[in-house]
């Protein structure tokens, strides 16, 4: 592993006198912890609060490459050495706590080799001063590790006992053993003065480092300041003056910036026709017309010298004209899946199906699948003989003055509706009840309801689907005779069933 750090310093070091790299060291101090969850019973009230953080430094080089002209954006990378861990200590009350130790200490050291893969903003305050921030993920290496504890223990004759253990850290996935690779993210904010870095960071692991014998997940985080200085000049890219993008050896104006499209110059339409030779330098055009647009009249992006409809919007295809519709039908041929049969746009463009072959096509035909009649909307006609002994039915349905409670005289009307509807699945039944004019017309709205939901409800007891039962009230509506009469009220006062296929 340390030879691979060497081979790491000695190729940074190789890349860095052959390229566009500027290198400096760095170091400082800082704190580290470790953020620690777990699922321990009573951990967070009888251990997490001894835990504190451990000083420790870091130091190393550092890197940065400019991204692109502007020399305000870097791509910063280093090869640091960083001191992270974390401390435990507790002092017991021996009085309140049964136990024979008296003070515990423990401190976890696991360092590393890290480097920092960072974009950064520089905003210049000064000739020589900059504002400075970076942020991005890390990549580290474990180097070595240790852990060390102390502890005071309370002997039978009164004396105290120093105990001290120190053991090396290893790597591994077993047990009190730690990763050998360890990411996060890291940031940094501060100052840049000539040569001189002052900054603060911070660091925050993402992946779980340390193998515990509970289950738990453990994460490096450290908070510090450094001092950097760069060993070498400021990067700054001189083969482009003008900071457009262009190398001055190809840019046909250095001291102006432009487009690459234009050769470096100014090019305000971007149509790759410098400003200085083009005729129309507002608007994009082509440089076979000395930049300006060829004539397009109907904007169908079809110009005019290939376009055979130039006052018509059209498309290529059609060179320039609209698509054509052969079956008159409103739809053009490129949307008419029938081009030839004039249709429905809803059957894009062809004829609405009859799907039963009765005449009626199945966007009029209430039952497009059954052969019907066209005076039933194309649902098989319903016996004359059905609808009267329904209508006798109706007729036989009684309730309870003022309530919605049936009369035991009309069951035997209902179970002949039951045993009509049970023979024949295909029927369906409306079942509309009314009022007379005495009392309010909102109750009596209320009222029918009832009443109409009262024999849907027995119809259902007696084994028919709902979804072939609709109940309506309609209360005082649709009156059949007189209401200033008593016989003409009477006559109002009705349930009515209207058989469907629908």
């Amino acid at each position: 592993m340390k030879k691979f750090y060497a081979l790491l310093l000695l190729t940074t070091s190789m890349y860095t006198a052959h390229s566009q790299m500027r290198l400096g060291i760095l170091g400082g101090p800082h704190s580290s912890s470790v953020i620690e969850k777990n699922d321990l019973p009573g951990w967070e009230q009888s251990t997490e609060p001894y835990y504190t953080k451990r000083s420790g430094i870091h130091l190393g080089i550092i890197g940065e490459i400019p991204l692109g002209y502007t020399n305000k954006a870097f791509f910063q990378t280093g090869v640091l050495y960083m001191a992270k861990g974390r401390k435990f200590q507790r002092l017991f009350d021996t009085a309140a706590v049964k136990t024979d130790t008296l003070f515990h200490s423990t401190t976890l050291y696991t360092n590393y080799i890290e480097v920092p893969l960072n974009i950064t903003l520089k905003l210049r305050m000064g000739r020589k001063s900059s504002f400075m921030i970076s942020a991005g993920p890390y990549l580290s290496f474990f180097y070595n590790g240790k852990q060390t504890s102390e502890s005071r223990v309370a002997l039978n004759d009164s004396s105290v006992q120093y105990k001290k253990d120190e053991s090396e850290i290893q790597v591994g996935k077993n047990d009190y053993k730690v990763t050998t690779f360890d990411a996060g993210i890291n940031a940094r904010v501060g100052f840049e003065l000539g040569n001189v870095l002052l900054t603060g960071f911070f660091s925050q692991g993402l992946l779980n480092f340390y193998d515990a014998p509970y289950k738990g997940t453990f994460r490096h985080r450290v908070v510090g300041a450094s001092l950097g200085f760069w060993l070498s000049r400021k990067v700054v890219l001189t083969n482009d003056k003008d900071k457009d993008g262009v190398l001055d050896k190809v840019d046909a104006c250095p001291d102006v910036p432009g487009s690459a499209k234009a050769g470096g110059c100014p090019d305000k339409d971007g149509d790759g026709v410098a400003d200085g030779v083009d005729k129309c330098p507002e608007v994009f055009g082509l440089a076979r017309n000395r930049g300006c647009p060829l004539p397009d009249r109907d904007n169908d992006t079809v110009l005019d010298e290939e376009d055979q409809c130039p006052d018509i919007a059209g498309i290529l295809k059609y060179h320039g004209c609209p698509p054509p519709d052969t079956d008159g039908d409103g739809l053009n041929d490129e949307e008419d899946l029938c081009p030839d049969k004039a249709g429905a746009k809803d059957f894009n463009g062809c004829p609405i199906p009859d799907s039963d072959g009765d005449g009626l096509n199945d966007k009029e035909d209430k039952c497009p699948t059954i052969a019907g009649v066209r005076e039933n909307n194309g649902c098989p006609a319903i016996k004359r003989e059905i609808v009267e002994r329904v209508n006798y039915a109706a007729k036989k349905i009684f309730f309870a003055l003022g309530s919605d409670k049936i009369m035991p005289a009309s069951y035997s009307a209902l179970d002949n509706v039951v045993s009509i509807l049970k023979a024949d699945a295909s029927l369906k039944l409306i079942i509309e009840g009314y009022t007379d004019n005495v009392g309010k017309p909102e109750s009596n709205l209320i009222l029918s309801q009832k009443r109409a939901d009262a024999v849907k409800s027995y119809l259902m007891q007696k084994g028919l689907d709902a979804n072939r039962l609709n109940a309506k009230g309609y209360g005082q509506e649709r009156a059949v005779s007189d209401n200033s009469t008593p016989a003409g009220r009477a006559a109002n006062r009705r349930v009515e069933l209207k058989l469907s296929q629908q």
